[in-house]
């Protein structure tokens, strides 16, 4: 069982130590709810602390580092405690582009997936009159994918490659990260204003 050397009261203190753009913690905090809800819905929820640190703490070198994603990030998550098996997870989101590090374990497979979709459906959430993933449906998520223009800094390629590595159809790894981001939509939005953003 795979489990966080450090607390998550630990890994948002490191995470905001390197980060403080609204929007990038809000990233972080969506992407910490969805490996949450993916870790229980397949059958690892004795890891669920582990997967959502992951996400909290996948992005941790981006803000300040762009140049050097995950390139920097084992710097950093050594320096604040984190693990050898999680240092390698977080870097394993990055395979192909800026990282050498393959996802081999589920969990990394979903990270890898997930990480860009989150992206996109947020951006075609604020789209939308409520501003919300609520009433998100696959058939809009689609659209969205295939307007390159639209959103056009995530990686159309990264999805569908982290959906071949999951032996999924895009539609249902569509569908569950909609309702991954179901999930934490209203925890994101609270601990985002408790923080003052």
């Amino acid at each position: 069982m795979r489990t966080s050397r450090i607390t998550r009261e630990q890994a948002l203190e490191l995470l905001r130590t390197y980060n403080k753009e609204a929007f990038h913690i809000q990233h972080a905090l969506t992407v910490e709810g969805v490996m949450r809800w993916y870790a229980n819905e397949l059958g690892y929820g004795d890891e669920a602390d582990y997967w959502a640190i992951s996400g909290l703490l996948h992005d941790i070198d981006f803000e300040m580092y762009p140049e050097e994603h995950c390139q920097k990030a084992p710097e950093l998550l050594e320096k604040g405690g984190v693990g050898e098996d999680m240092i390698y997870t977080v870097c394993s989101h990055g395979y192909g582009i800026c990282s050498d590090k393959e996802p081999v374990h589920e969990m990394e497979k979903v990270l890898f997936a997930a990480d860009e979709l989150t992206g996109l459906i947020w951006a075609a959430a604020l789209m939308r009159p409520s501003k919300s993933v609520m009433d998100m449906e696959v058939s809009s998520v689609k659209k969205k994918f295939k307007d390159k223009r639209f959103a056009a800094g995530c990686s159309r390629d990264v999805i569908k490659t982290g959906a071949e590595r999951l032996g999924w159809e895009l539609n249902e790894l569509f569908e569950k990260t909609i309702l991954a981001m179901r999930s934490c939509e209203a925890s994101v939005q609270k601990e985002m204003s408790e923080m003052g953003y």
